[in-house]
């Protein structure tokens, strides 16, 4: 079985539309069709239903999608190995990351020191990351822990701490640090409950005996952002990202004391083997934080 089958049929099964697929490969749906068929050929069955557009794998389809996985993994680490005798001159990481702010300043310092080292870091919600870190789809994850899982190391990194975020006229405004009673008296614009950092806002303001309703919620950092520069409310967002903003129309506010937190940690598959450009990036996020 040729290894540029078991690639097209992982695109096919993981996007489950042809031409999306082939869109992906850099190929025409009609080639990539007669590829499926052809291995499909090859194994003696029929590896996905097909449904006038929608597709779905079969039972052997999921059979063989494990093992292709496992067979393209193999071969990624042999070529990972090999390719340490160029040292860090040449490289690739995949990191799935809660948020790119949470590790800018060592993806900045870690590529000065070593440019010829592509990263490619995707932001990814929690559970996405640990399935691609199980599906040999990434290297590394940055995320908040705890993220239990046996088959996963974890190391502790650092405290993300949140902030309030107001208009730059709101009466908070030139505070140094607020309460986090006061969320309680303010309109808000906050994260939808399945994100994690509202379930953050939500366990410390419990521990207060408080209960927030939000005038509005939204699914990203920047929609909240915006929605404070035109004073519809406050928000309530990681005090890295915070930092980051070059908004003249906003206001950080850290909380005082207790300020809701939460441990962020880099993770990675135990039975992964740890190339040189693997460890030289976990080493420097260590050292930096």
């Amino acid at each position: 079985m040729e290894h540029r089958l078991l690639d097209y049929f992982l695109a096919v099964a993981e996007e489950l539309h042809f031409t999306k697929a082939a869109d992906k490969l850099g190929i025409t749906q009609p080639t990539l069709s007669h590829q499926i068929r052809l291995l499909e050929h090859e194994v003696g069955t029929p590896l996905f239903h097909r449904s006038g557009k929608r597709i779905h794998l079969t039972q052997p389809g999921m059979i063989l999608m494990e093992h292709a996985r496992r067979v393209i993994h193999e071969l990624e680490q042999a070529r990972f190995e090999i390719g340490e005798l160029a040292g860090l001159k040449r490289g690739r990481l995949r990191i799935g990351c809660s948020g790119n702010h949470l590790i800018t300043e060592a993806l900045i310092s870690f590529h000065r020191q070593h440019p010829g080292i592509d990263l490619n870091v995707i932001e990814l919600a929690t559970d996405e990351t640990h399935d691609g870190l199980l599906g040999n789809r990434l290297d590394l994850g940055v995320v908040f822990l705890p993220l239990e899982d046996e088959q996963l190391v974890s190391l502790p990194l650092y405290d993300e701490e949140l902030a309030l975020i107001v208009s730059k006229h709101h009466p908070l405004a030139g505070n140094v640090s607020v309460q986090l009673t006061k969320l309680a008296d303010l309109p808000l614009v906050l994260f939808q409950s399945k994100f994690l950092v509202r379930q953050i806002i939500d366990a410390a303001c419990a521990a207060q005996g408080l209960i927030l309703k939000p005038v509005m919620e939204l699914s990203t950092m920047e929609s909240q952002v915006q929605m404070v520069g035109h004073n519809v409310g406050g928000t309530v967002l990681p005090l890295s990202y915070a930092r980051t903003l070059r908004n003249p129309d906003i206001a950080v506010i850290p909380f005082a004391e207790p300020v809701p937190r939460k441990k962020v940690g880099l993770v990675y598959r135990k039975n992964m083997y740890l190339d040189h450009t693997i460890q030289a990036f976990i080493t420097h996020l260590l050292a930096e934080n």
